[in-house]
């Protein structure tokens, strides 16, 4: 069985003026095809089966400069908050007239009897912070904080 875990596929908001010039549109292409390159996290595990990928413009800024280091919690807690939040997630994403469908464009199919385990729980929780800060959103009953 082939299993896939596309993990939140992050909107791409890009913000600016339209110029006539098409040097100014040139390099505007060009840096947020950078941007969205770097902001790219994938984990593949073909042992498992599975595939992880976020995209979201600022989330590896936040991974690596806000959020807790690795070892800072361990898997358990993760996989519990992961629970959570996947569950608030995938309900989200099935209400678009109710949630906005830009921030919750597709289901995560996070299954609680597959040990994913650490680093894939460490992006996934982190993202789950991180997407709750930035676009003012709360997954569950926890306050998001870092």
């Amino acid at each position: 069985m082939k299993f896939i875990l596309y993990s939140i596929i992050g909107c791409f908001i890009l913000a600016g003026c339209y110029s006539t010039q098409t040097s100014a549109i040139k390099n505007q292409d060009e840096r947020s095809a950078s941007t969205v390159q770097n902001d790219t996290v994938r984990i593949v595990n073909e042992e498992e089966e599975y595939e992880v990928i976020i995209i979201d413009p600022g989330f590896n800024t936040f991974l690596y400069g806000s959020a807790r280091p690795r070892g800072f919690y361990n898997q358990t807690y993760m996989e519990i908050r992961n629970r959570i939040f996947v569950t608030e997630w995938n309900q989200r994403a099935q209400q678009p007239m109710l949630y906005n469908p830009n921030l919750y464009e597709m289901q995560i199919n996070y299954d609680p009897q597959i040990d994913y385990g650490y680093e894939v729980n460490y992006l996934l929780y982190n993202y789950f912070i991180y997407f709750q800060l930035k676009y003012k959103q709360k997954l569950g009953p926890y306050i998001p904080r870092i």
